[in-house]
């Protein structure tokens, strides 16, 4: 049986590593007043971070289409079995349904519509072991229960530099908005039931880097073998210092680095960093 991978443009795997997994990617769209772009397509990170300096207000956020889904899954049908469609956390998005809903709408092909519960690369975790498990010829079935298993262990927590854009998105409330910019509160954020939440509050930003460390420390200090990611919105020098203080210190993880692209990075704001972690 041949599976195909599909991803949306959330997970933020390069397009080289896409290539590489065979893993097929449909993007999510991030629109400034009337102009709309794909991010990862017509919208680098770079890119959108520079535009972002000049807007008075946030851009929005756009799933993609059904019919986007619908047409990818009928492409897939010519080549493929069945297809595993993974997507950021139905919390926070409805691109999780579309794909779901597109799965009924084809025939000649099976689809599995699953939700990371989670974004960012750390929802590409999913995608590179679901690629690496279909090329070797596992069943669908089995490529679930494994990304279940990977569930499991699944974490990332991520710190938010400027407490703005979640209140402007409806992340946050105004008032703790203001309370935090006061205080140079930096929100330790992290997924729980599918949507974001404060996980701990912290003064200044070098505290709250401190403290995902050390969340961290507590499972790789464990020895087990781990993926780690190392997630930045426009820091790519502070995210390759972090990259290698961890990879020195930890002999048993193999630790990447990505990026918040234009649709997390609307909500999260420029300056956010996150470590994302799941046990091999």
């Amino acid at each position: 049986m041949k599976t195909a991978i599909v991803t949306d443009s959330t997970a933020y795997i390069p397009e080289q590593i896409r290539e590489k997994y065979d893993i097929h990617m449909i993007p999510l769209s991030v629109n400034f007043g009337n102009e709309t772009y794909q991010e990862e397509v017509e919208i680098t990170s770079e890119q959108f971070f520079e535009k972002m300096r000049g807007q008075q207000q946030l851009p929005t956020t756009s799933q993609p289409p059904v019919g986007k889904f619908v047409e990818l899954f009928e492409t897939l049908s010519k080549e493929y079995d069945a297809v595993i469609s993974i997507h950021l956390s139905s919390g926070i998005s409805g691109t999780y349904n579309g794909a779901a809903t597109a799965g009924d709408m084809v025939e000649n092909i099976e689809v599995y519509a699953y939700d990371s519960e989670i974004s960012c690369m750390v929802q590409g975790f999913y995608a590179l072991e679901a690629a690496d498990m279909a090329r070797e010829g596992a069943n669908p079935k089995d490529i679930l229960a494994r990304m279940d298993e990977m569930k499991k262990t699944i974490n990332a927590y991520f710190m938010v530099d400027d407490l703005s854009n979640l209140q402007k998105g409806g992340r946050l409330s105004g008032a703790q908005a203001l309370i935090g910019s006061l205080l140079q509160v930096k929100p330790i954020l992290h997924f729980e039931d599918k949507v974001i939440v404060p996980f701990e509050k912290v003064r200044t930003r070098k505290k709250a880097l401190n403290r995902v460390f050390e969340l961290l420390d507590e499972v790789a200090s464990q020895n087990e073998k781990m993926r780690v990611v190392v997630i930045h919105a426009n820091r790519p020098e502070e995210a390759e210092k972090m990259q290698q203080e961890l990879s020195a210190k930890y002999p048993n993880i193999e630790c990447m680095i990505s990026y918040f692209g234009p649709v997390i990075g609307t909500h999260l704001g420029e300056g956010a960093v996150g470590i994302g972690w799941y046990k091999k």
